[in-house]
């Protein structure tokens, strides 16, 4: 009799505001692109997907029209996010003999009706089943943190569109927050600065590169200039102007200040004793947004608590979620089909308490 996961592709996707991330078992990260669909409006019609979406970003005729289909890490626009996830899982599944089965992250607030609306989406993608993974509980593992410990470890994970700040233990969310700030809110805010301090329109792709190429939270050691390019708005001419590293520090002033309220107000509400393991062991920053030069010693020096950065932090949620398989692995099958499960259903509720108590989530 033949296993049909042995035929099959475990497939992990981080189904981020910015990025798609996907991992496909025993191959590694085979996508990593732009969360943005370009489509024909006349048509309705999906031009391009991803990357080469993307770079038809304020390039593209006024018939094509370029689109991110996630919000604050949910799905704003369903039949948009349905191509869009349809496109990737054929990309990543390949030719094997049957549909895959998917691990999803998604946010630790996320409501009953959003996580039904990715579950569905995923099914009529094409997935055979699909387990949902709580982003916090994915980052931590992806970072090497051992989240059945009777330890608190603080996770901050700072994304495209939201920063979620978690505390666990035991497997669990003890304490958490989301706020609507990440990478993007940075982006703005330089294309702010730019335009206030030197009266020049950028775009947000040119402020991205700026942020990655300069971009800083804590004063360099050697402060770093960069040459923009954009439009005079007086004149509407191009410009070209020169940026320190340094005026960065001012700029992206704000996003980082409700980030840190976001975790002052994590910490008040963590039990005591957790919160002499945080102080022990630090605050682990992960995801695209901790890229940003200096935030670890920013936050030392806000925070008063010691602070790290994950390695490779824009993948720890990927890896995470495909570590999971690994837990979902020992659930019985034909309980996990949620298209056609019945939430009431006791034997259901078994397996969701058995597979929580390993540290897992099934929805």
């Amino acid at each position: 009799m033949f296993n049909d996961a042995k035929l099959s592709k475990d497939i992990a996707i981080d189904l981020g505001t910015a990025n798609v991330v996907v991992y496909v078992q025993d191959e590694g990260i085979v996508i990593n692109e732009p969360s943005v669909v370009a489509i024909d409006k006349n048509t309705y019609k999906v031009v391009k997907v991803g990357l080469g979406a993307q770079e038809m970003l304020g390039r593209s005729p006024e018939n094509i029209v370029a689109v991110r289909p996630l919000a604050d890490g949910v799905i704003s626009k369903y039949e948009v996010t349905l191509k869009m996830l349809r496109y990737f899982i054929h990309r990543a599944s390949g030719k094997s003999l049957f549909s895959p089965r998917l691990m999803i992250s998604v946010p630790s607030g996320i409501s009953e009706v959003e996580e039904r609306a990715i579950l569905e989406a995923a099914t009529e993608a094409g997935a055979r089943k699909t387990f949902l993974v709580q982003e916090a509980i994915a980052a931590a593992i992806g970072a090497d943190i051992p989240i059945n410990s009777p330890v608190g470890s603080m996770i901050v994970n700072i994304g495209g569109g939201t920063t979620e700040v978690s505390v666990i233990s035991l497997g669990g969310i003890v304490v958490s927050k989301t706020v609507k700030v990440g990478g993007d809110h940075f982006d703005l805010a330089i294309v702010d600065y730019i335009k206030e301090n030197y009266n020049v329109l950028v775009g947000d792709r040119t402020a991205e590169y700026l942020k990655k190429k300069i971009g800083c939270v804590y004063e360099h050691r050697e402060p770093k200039v960069e040459d923009v390019k954009g439009r005079d708005i007086e004149s509407g001419m191009p410009k070209i102007v020169s940026v320190s590293s340094k005026e960065f520090l001012g700029a992206v002033a704000h996003p980082m200040e409700m980030i840190f309220d976001a975790i002052c107000e994590v910490i008040e509400k963590t039990p005591p004793e957790l919160v002499g393991d945080i102080l022990h062991n630090g605050i682990c920053f992960v995801g695209g947004g901790s890229m940003i030069a200096g935030i670890e010693k920013l936050a030392e020096r806000v925070l008063g608590i010691k602070a790290f950065v994950a390695k490779n932090p824009d993948e720890c949620v990927i890896r995470g979620a495909a570590k999971r398989f690994d837990i979902y692995n020992k659930v019985s099958d034909g309980t996990l089909k949620f298209a056609k499960a019945d939430k009431k259903s006791d034997k259901k509720s078994k397996t969701k308490k058995a597979v929580e108590n390993d540290g897992g989530e099934v929805v």
